[in-house]
């Protein structure tokens, strides 16, 4: 069916059918644009959600229960789904509702170009009729006029009494009126003529064509919106893969939950170490009192004729009560040693790691610096070797300094090791526990008094790098700066050092007055030189922070 032929009279129905149909796809785009709100909402409201339950946590309060674990895991997968809505408002907007706006636009100016040429052909059409219409009266009223004159003519002819000149003028008068009449019946004749033409150019070709251009344009306007339909369903389509993966990762956190586990991690997490406690001995406060014979049947045992300690027991309890009650609080000692011996040892070990990992880093770093050096040496144009000593020196001291806080902390992890075997072989009767109490540590309420890793500590195993009896010292003493060598040095005299011109040492002890600095080698020799021999370089944040040369 063609508009053009089936529809050639109703403009104005096509007028009105054309802009609804433009109204009703705006409407559709103002649908979408209010789903993919919802949907940007949505995945707003989903991001808080996720932002408000998985917030900002340090490192030692990182979730380990695998409940914990799986519920953040959960919300991963929730962020990552808010993700996927995000994208599926992105995509309409983009795919669907902008291409709607702008296809409306274009289906505007289009409706109202070719609206433009049917009204001008209907116009012109009008014009023409208008122009027929006109000649036609004209000749009515040519030819009533020369129907007057004709008989005005008659009667002055069959008149006697008319003259010969008033004849002869209606004579003339007709004729004239006659000519004019047969000048307007011509006229008329062409101009519809001319009329019948253009109406007939007007309903078989302009009009259909205008009508046929409508149709065209209404037709893609129903085919746009299809594929709307279409990519609207698609842009939901496109993230169902990714939503069930989603989705599949929830299921999978679901099943990681292990309730041996998280049993396991609070055995490790609150596990003291301590031994349980023994039994409480029984305390006889009845032996001065005298009894008769009948009493003495009364059971009280016997203890063999030696008396209780009562200090001793009364100790043992009070050092026990925190265990069924509130626990004292303790200082916050740098070895730890406030802590129950299972805790400290975890403590301790997470320590040794860290500290481990930054010793590698400046390692690492010291690795750079002397092969950038190198390079210089061999490419002076590069840069002056002599730049970088002070920050390799500076790299060299901290890695001094770390070393000496991972040796002092193995060495008090190696007390707790220690203390933990000793604990679990040497176990006395509660009655001596306080024969083992370290003196000088007495916590308050008697807390940790029983506890091996507070007794008096026997020393490590002698490290291989042990210094000679004049440095023996529990710990290596922590660099405090870094020192150049001006001049060599023999060190022939006990107790000093030997060095080279140019060499680097690390200062571990100042100069008290004496001229003499205390110093380490790279290699963990230890002596005293000469402080006129050396430019030394203390640490910024050390006490008398200067340059002696």
């Amino acid at each position: 069916m063609s508009w053009g032929t089936d529809l050639w009279d109703q403009f104005e129905n096509l007028d009105k059918h054309t802009q609804w149909g433009i109204d009703f796809l705006e409407r559709y785009a103002k649908f979408v644009k209010e789903r993919l709100e919802i949907e940007q909402t949505y995945a707003k409201q989903l991001r808080n959600l996720v932002k408000k339950y998985c917030p900002k946590r340090s490192k030692d309060d990182e979730p380990r229960f695998t409940s914990c674990l799986s519920f953040y895991a959960i919300l991963n997968e929730l962020n990552d789904y808010a993700g996927q809505r995000e994208v599926v408002a992105e995509e309409m907007g983009h795919r669907v509702y902008g291409e709607l706006m702008r296809y409306s636009q274009d289906l505007k100016a289009e409706r109202k170009h070719h609206l433009q040429e049917g009204r001008k052909a209907q116009q012109y059409l009008e014009q023409c009729w208008k122009q027929m219409d006109n000649s036609k009266k004209k000749f009515e009223r040519e030819c009533r006029e020369a129907e007057k004159s004709q008989i005005i003519f008659e009667r002055l002819d069959n008149d006697i009494n008319a003259t010969k000149s008033e004849v002869e003028k209606a004579k003339a008068q007709l004729y004239l009126r006659t000519h004019m009449a047969d000048e307007s019946k011509n006229e008329y004749a062409a101009q519809l003529q001319n009329f019948n033409a253009e109406q007939w150019k007007h309903f078989n070709a302009a009009i259909p064509q205008i009508f046929k251009n409508l149709q065209d344009m209404d037709e893609r306007r129903t085919v746009k919106l299809g594929e709307t339909y279409r990519s609207f369903a698609e842009v939901e389509r496109k993230v169902i893969p990714i939503i069930s993966k989603c989705l599949e990762g929830m299921v999978t956190a679901a099943k990681n939950v292990d309730e041996r586990r998280d049993s396991s991690i609070v055995v490790e997490s609150f596990k003291s170490g301590f031994e349980p406690p023994g039994d409480f001995p029984f305390e006889d406060f009845s032996q001065n009192i005298q009894r008769t014979g009948s009493d003495g049947t009364i059971g009280t045992p016997k203890n063999d004729g030696s008396k209780p300690d009562p200090k001793h027991s009364i100790g043992k309890a009070k050092n026990k009560l925190w265990l069924f009650g509130k626990k004292p609080k303790a200082p916050n000692l740098e070895d730890l040693s406030h802590l129950p011996p299972e805790q400290r040892r975890k403590k301790l070990q997470q320590r040794i790691d860290e500290l481990s990992r930054e010793l590698q880093k400046e390692m690492d770093q010291r690795d750079a610096l002397n092969k950038m050096k190198d390079v210089y040496e061999k490419n002076p144009q590069m840069g002056d070797p002599g730049s970088l000593q002070p920050k390799i020196s500076e790299t060299i001291c901290n890695m001094e300094k770390l070393r000496s806080e991972i040796h002092k902390n193995e060495t008090w992890l190696a007390e707790v090791e220690g203390a933990k075997q000793s604990s679990r072989s040497e176990r006395r009767p509660s009655t001596d526990v306080n024969h083992h109490a370290p003196h000088g540590r007495e916590s308050p309420e008697g807390s940790y008094t029983d506890d091996h890793s507070q007794e008096h500590r026997s020393p490590p195993q002698p490290d291989p790098h042990e210094f000679d009896d004049e440095f023996d010292d529990d710990d290596p003493l922590p660099a405090i700066g870094h020192c150049k060598a001006l001049y060599s040095f023999d060190g022939s005299n006990e107790g000093t050092l030997v060095m080279k011109e140019d060499e680097v040492l690390y200062v571990i002890e100042e100069d008290k007055g004496d001229g003499w600095t205390r110093v380490r080698k790279q290699s963990g020799e230890e002596g005293y030189v000469p402080t006129s021999y050396v430019e030394i370089t203390l640490e910024k944040h050390s006490k008398g922070a200067v340059t002696y040369i």
